[in-house]
């Protein structure tokens, strides 16, 4: 099935659905028909993955057939190393939907151009397009083509001349080629890029000693796409890139508020949370985070809702320990279905693969509430920039489903301040709970306030609060106190208390 780009600048140009999660979201519709794309990346970076599952979803999903012509691995070595993904390329076989070309090249000692029959090789892509009534190509990889040759104009020429007759077969066709660094020349000759149509590349990239997988539409002929570097992750259904720039801010808002679970929280918010807000609370460890998190899930598991919580700091046993001993029932809200915990540490896997884990357990779960505990420990396992991509991610994701989501973070200090992780999220919560340690005249005490409230009205104060077995217990507002917030409590004179009470009782 081919997508017509009738809303863009250059309507000639038709694409066609290329099969990869995400990936047609990016291109703005797809991989051009009938033309040759060029796939470009270093060892490891799924080049070959990306071109099968072109092939393979060509086949499931729009009955386009397929040719792989393959210069290295053996076709029986192809078939093995995808079993995994539950692609069964011997089965398309069999039904003639694919076809193997094994060009793998006898070339020792030879130097020439001459050395390689490259119309002989033509004629055999011809003969497997005929012969299934192919659609798509893939060539994987053109680089083992060319070590012989001469020079790169010899290689231009031999390119040329490849493309040209795969463009009079009428397929749409992938070629790949290597390349030795994440960012520098796009290919191995320097020259194949200059030929193709269009230019994919697939990185595998190392920052802060952590590797990262991005794909990136350099070139595209004719047509626009977006631009940049695009994260995805390999799952067990393949490639699955994730479109961040392409998202839209279409979602709908409800009216519909939700309780917290704490009566006087509910008040100091207007109300409540909205029924798809992002919720951030934040604070230093011990201040009732987690406590916040059980008490907002217990609240909806009360009024039949489905709740679900990710937790990547504490064991599915320490969250149901805690929650007993707050008088909060989640053994029973998990054996009605009410409830599910999902426990992962967060070095088990990168940011992509959690977020898309995360939104496979939602979509099959159906929560109404969700809570993540805690994004610190996912930053800690990331790079800046990953971080902020999974963040928008996770968080679109449910207010595209009008979720309401309360994601905790850890400041970095006991006493306040600002974390790194509420740099990346704070623009785009609705809400903001802070929670504070106070020291006053020796004696350790905590606050609570919400910094933030994204359409509603909500109490500016800092109330004191304490825990106990039975839960938090907020109380009367700090008086004659400043510097909370920054983490440098004082007490101040009440004369000078009383100064700018009324000073701002003028204002009103």
């Amino acid at each position: 099935m081919a997508i017509d780009n009738q809303h863009n600048e250059f309507p000639e140009v038709t694409k066609i659905e290329s099969g990869i999660e995400g990936f047609d979201l990016i291109s703005l519709g797809g991989i051009p028909k009938k033309r040759t794309s060029l796939i470009a990346g270093s060892s490891g970076s799924c080049k070959t993955i990306f071109s099968i599952q072109f092939l393979v979803r060509g086949i499931q999903d729009y009955q386009e057939n397929g040719v792989f012509v393959t210069f290295e691995e053996t076709p029986a070595e192809i078939k093995s190393n995808v079993k995994s993904l539950g692609w069964d390329i011997h089965r398309f076989e069999e039904n003639n939907q694919w076809a193997f070309v094994d060009a793998s090249p006898e070339i020792d000692g030879q130097e020439s151009s001459g050395a390689y029959n490259f119309m002989a090789l033509l004629a055999r892509i011809e003969h497997a397009v005929e012969t299934v009534k192919a659609k798509r190509v893939v060539i994987d990889s053109i680089g083992a083509l060319f070590p012989q040759l001469a020079d790169a104009d010899i290689v231009r020429k031999e390119l040329f001349r490849i493309f040209a007759g795969l463009k009079l077969m009428n397929v749409t066709t992938l070629i790949t080629a290597e390349r030795f660094d994440e960012y520098g020349p796009i290919s191995r000759f320097k020259v194949e890029e200059y030929v193709a149509d269009n230019v994919i590349v697939l990185r595998h990239s190392i920052e802060e000693q952590k590797r990262r997988r991005t794909v990136e539409i350099l070139k595209c002929r004719g047509s626009r796409h977006q631009n940049g570097e695009f994260p995805f992750t390999i799952s067990d259904r393949g490639i699955e890139v994730m479109p961040l720039s392409a998202m839209k801010l279409e979602m709908v808002s409800s009216d519909l508020r939700i309780p917290t679970g704490n009566d006087t929280l509910d008040e100091m918010c207007g109300g409540g949370f909205y029924r798809d807000s992002i919720i951030l609370v934040s604070g230093a460890t011990g201040t009732g985070k987690t406590l916040l998190v059980t008490t907002f899930l217990d609240s909806g598991c009360n009024q039949n809702e489905k709740t679900l919580v990710f937790a990547f700091e504490e064991s599915r046993s320490q969250l149901l320990r805690n929650a007993i001993g707050w008088g909060m029932g989640f053994n029973k809200w998990e054996d009605d279905g009410l409830l599910r915990i999902d426990c992962a540490y967060p070095e088990t896997t990168g940011l992509p693969d959690h977020l898309l884990r995360m939104k496979e357990e939602i979509d099959k779960f159906n929560p109404s509430r969700i809570a993540v505990d805690s994004l610190s420990a996912l930053e800690r396992v990331s790079t800046g920039k990953a971080f902020r991509e999974f963040v928008i991610g996770i968080t679109s994701f449910i207010k595209e489903k009008q979720i309401a989501g309360l994601f905790t973070s850890v400041t970095p200090s006991l006493m306040g301040g600002i974390s790194v992780t509420e740099q990346h999220i704070s623009t785009i919560t609705d809400s903001i709970i802070l929670l504070r340690y106070v020291e006053l005249m020796g004696e350790m005490k905590r606050g609570i306030t919400v910094l933030k409230m994204r359409g509603s009205q909500h109490e500016k104060t800092i109330k004191e609060y304490d825990i106990d077995k039975t839960g938090m217990h907020i109380g009367n507002a700090f008086r004659n106190v400043g510097g909370i917030l920054t983490g440098t409590p004082q007490q101040i004179a009440i004369a000078e208390d009383q100064m700018l009470s009324g000073m701002f009782e003028q204002d009103q």
